[in-house]
């Protein structure tokens, strides 16, 4: 796959995740339905973490991932970046599954970059990064999951 060493911890999505059944807010949906390039921040070369799971999914359902791991070449069949801002075109959403410490460094990089909008994946909360991003103009979702909510619009639109 390309990677060098171990990948840094990220939080685990479980069955049975907090918004599992939750029908997504109209924020989300809007951006499920308006963007697909996802720069996939802290993305596993490792099939059985949820970051390779959710980007797969993405994948499937149209969307353009874009891997975000400085210790890896290609995930899924795309290049992988080191960072952010070495990606050479727009990002409209940037999916974070990194520690939470890492994540103003991820918003102000998704900001610079120009991005859309940026999710933080279940687990993720920083409020202070969520604001920052919203007065730059990005829309922000904290602490849900992309894969189940587009699943759960998918079934409300089915």
């Amino acid at each position: 796959m390309g990677c060098r060493g171990g990948s840094r911890a990220a939080p685990t999505v479980t069955q049975g995740a907090e918004n599992k059944a939750e029908k997504p807010e109209q924020a989300n949906v809007a951006i499920l339905n308006s963007y697909r390039v996802v720069a996939v921040v802290g993305l596993s070369p490792k099939p059985e973490r949820p970051s390779y799971q959710v980007a797969q999914y993405l994948q499937n359902h149209g969307y353009r991932i874009v891997p975000v791991n400085p210790g890896c070449r290609e995930i899924l069949g795309e290049k992988c970046y080191p960072d952010l801002k070495d990606i050479p075109f727009p990002v409209e959403v940037v999916d974070i599954f990194r520690q939470v410490d890492a994540i103003p460094t991820i918003v102000a990089d998704a900001i610079a970059v120009g991005a859309k909008a940026v999710w933080m994946q279940l687990g993720l909360e920083e409020p202070q990064s969520a604001q920052e991003a919203e007065k730059a103009g990005l829309r922000v979702v904290m602490n849900r999951c992309m894969k189940v909510d587009h699943a759960a619009l998918a079934e409300a639109e089915s």
